[in-house]
Parts: C-alpha cells; structure tokens; sequence
C-alpha cells in the first residue's frame, strides 16, 4: 500500500529549507569578498583560488568521514545537523579574528567539514516527510541550498560593497539561526529509515550497486560544472564588463544568475516527478552545457544577450541537482540510505577541488576569461549520457513512481 502523506510536511519542509539557506551562507562567505580579502592579505589569485576550495575540500573530508562512520544513519539527525551548523558558525567566524594565511585557510577548511554534518543529513530528514512528491521536496531544499550559497554575494551588493566583516559576521548569524531551527523546531517525519549500526562493508556495498554507480557518474558530471561556475562567475562578469556593457553592481548580477537557480530546483523537482529523474537531469544537463558554450559568444555584445545565457545558465546549472540525491535515496538500501547520499556529495564535491582550480588556470593559458568555461563541457556531456544509461536498467523503475 502506498504511504499516506505526512500531515505538516510542507511545513516541516519549510523550516528545513530555512535551516540550510542558514548554514549555507558560510559556503561562499569568503568568495563573495574574494578583492578585499587579497587585498587584507596580499593574496595571489592562486592562494585566492583557495579561499573557496578549502571550503570543498573541508566538505569532502567532513562527507568521507561521515559516510566511513554510517554518521547520518546512526546519530539522530536534528541532532547531528545542530551540533554542525554551530561548528559552521564558529569556524566561518573564526576569519574575522584575521589570522594568517594558514589560519585563514584552516578556518575554511572546518566550515566546510561542519557543513557535511548540515546539508548531507538535511537531504535525508526531508525524505521522512515525503515519498510521493519527494522530487519537488528535494529540488526545494537544493534551491536553499542554492539561496543560501547566494547570500554573501547579495549582502555584498547592498551599499555597493559594505565592510567584509559584515559579510563574514552576517553569514555566521545565518548559521547559528540555522542552529536554532533544526535544534527547537524540526523532528524526523513519519517515512524514517532504519537505523543501522557501523560496518564499513556498507560504504563498499553503496559503492558495488550498478544503478546507484551511473546516478553517481551523472551527479559527478554536473558537479563538475556547478561549482566552478559560481566560483568563478563574479571574476568572469568582472571581465566582461571590461569588454561590453554590463551593469555597474556585478555582485547583484552575480546573486541574481546563482539565484535564479531557486527556480530551476522547483522546475527540476516538478518536472522529475512527472516525466522522470533522468529524463529531467538529461535534459537538465544539456541546456546547462549549451549555456557554457554559448556564454562566451555573447562576451562584448548586447548586455540582454549575456544576462539571458547566464540567466538560464543559471536555473539549468543546478536545477537537475536534487533529483541525483532523490535517485540515490530510491535506488539504494534502505538501511544505507543516509551514507549513500553523503558518499555521493563527497566524491561529487571532491571533483569540485579540481574544476575549481583548472578554471583559472585554463584563462592564464589562452590569455583571458571569454572562452574559459568551455572546459566545464565535459561534465554535462558525460552526466547527460550516464542518465539516459540509467534509465534503460530495470531498477529505474523505482524513480519516482516508475517514471524514469
């Protein structure tokens, strides 16, 4: 008999969207003020380049240890989620003591192990509100996440660039919110998991599953797009602006192309849950892919022109996301499902450390910005093509219903 839906779990879900908009603002704290920073710390663009990659690889270490441990599945996660996000808050506050460059970086790095404790759990305690729907639920609670890695550069934009504490001290304050919801307002729902206890022959028994494999090879694929793109979007516009017109606040720009992703998770969760999850992330990927290709042709032209790309660039990039982390919850052990999830971040995330780096690296060697996010091309081809692989196995069938 299919499970009734759960009375309050729109409202449940509305309050874990807040908690990770919350926790999520420490993401791109530092990236969002990425010009002041070198200039407090006579950075180099490569030691600048770090500031955002200590935060992945920080998350990549925090997932690892977590999946490793079964963390999500045996420690009650409102619990797990509250002790993370005030971690989050301590060590994203921790740059406003202005510590060295190796405190600095170490204090991105512990962000990003408290943020694996935050968003991984969260996917997982939302999927005990819904079954039916769970596609939507979950492009929502990416589009917080997606609201909340935005924040910094909205709160940088107001006045025109405000002081970097505020931007550091107004994320930290989102974290201890975040605390504060999952901590006094939000319990699990009544479609809970079993709990297991630690075997890391689980970890190894998630990484044999075939069909989890290709939803993993298609999450991996969008990863390598996804984050290069909005750590590198406000240094590309900054450049485009030198070339053609563009609006003078290229922090609002940049806010509003990473947030206009909201969008595309809603449109993503609805559209999964009708025609299919790889349906959706196969064409999801290909218009995000189409995007990176043509951005670079409107350098210099009509400022409408570039705004419209980055625009649908934006909802495309990330609109597919939750429906890889809904895939994983249908297509693995129910008893594994809270390691399944972190182990996909986890790898997902550590692709991120690479992109994140070539992308800068890539302008150097052709001498500018304008043709650079071309080498993110290969993710979405490959993920695009992983997902349609998925959707010929027999075990699609537990998408969403039996839409694939």
């Amino acid at each position: 008999m299919a499970a009734t839906p759960a009375q309050g779990r729109w409202s449940a879900l509305a309050l874990i969207c807040a908690g990770v908009i919350g926790a999520m603002a420490c993401w791109f704290s530092t990236t969002a003020i990425g010009p002041e920073l070198a200039r407090v710390w006579a950075l180099s663009p490569a030691e600048a380049a770090w500031l955002t990659n200590a935060v992945q690889l920080g998350f990549v270490l925090g997932a690892l240890l977590s999946s490793a441990l079964n963390l999500p599945d045996i420690i009650p996660m409102t619990r797990l989620i509250t002790g993370s996000a005030i971690l989050a808050a301590l060590a994203n506050g921790a740059v406003l003591l202005q510590p060295d460059f190796a405190g600095l970086m170490l204090a991105r790095l512990a962000t990003g192990v408290a943020l694996a404790g935050v968003y991984p759990p969260a996917l997982k305690l939302m999927a005990t509100w819904f079954v039916a729907g769970r596609g939507l639920a979950m492009g929502l609670l990416v589009g917080a996440l997606t609201l909340g890695s935005a924040l910094p550069h909205l709160l940088r934009a107001i006045g025109g660039g405000p002081d970097w504490r505020m931007v550091v001290a107004g994320a930290s304050l989102g974290a201890l919110i975040s605390a504060a919801i999952f901590g006094l307002a939000v319990r699990e729902g009544p479609h809970g998991f079993a709990r297991t206890r630690f075997d890391p022959r689980q970890t190894l028994a998630v990484l044999r599953d075939r069909p989890l494999r290709l939803a993993n090879l298609g999450y991996f694929g969008h990863m390598w797009e996804l984050y290069a793109m909005w750590a590198w979007l406000l240094a590309w516009l900054g450049a485009a602006a030198d070339a053609g017109p563009l609006p003078a606040n290229i922090s609002g720009v940049t806010f509003a192309v990473i947030a206009s992703g909201v969008v595309g998770c809603a449109l993503g969760g609805w559209l999964s849950d009708r025609i299919g999850r790889c349906l959706t992330t196969a064409g999801m990927m290909a218009v995000s892919g189409g995007c990176a290709a043509l951005i670079g042709l409107a350098w210099g032209g009509p400022a409408w022109l570039l705004l419209l790309i980055a625009i649908v660039w934006g909802v495309t990039i990330i609109g597919d996301s939750a429906q890889f982390s809904a895939a994983a919850s249908e297509l693995a052990d129910a008893r594994l499902v809270g390691t399944a999830l972190t182990l996909q971040l986890a790898f997902g995330f550590a692709l991120t450390v690479v992109a994140i780096w070539l992308v800068p690296v890539v302008a150097g060697l052709i001498g500018g910005w304008r043709w650079t996010f071309l080498i993110l091309l290969p993710g979405p081809a490959i993920g695009a093509w992983a997902m349609l692989r998925l959707r010929a196995l027999p075990q699609a069938e537990r998408l969403a219903g039996g839409r694939r």
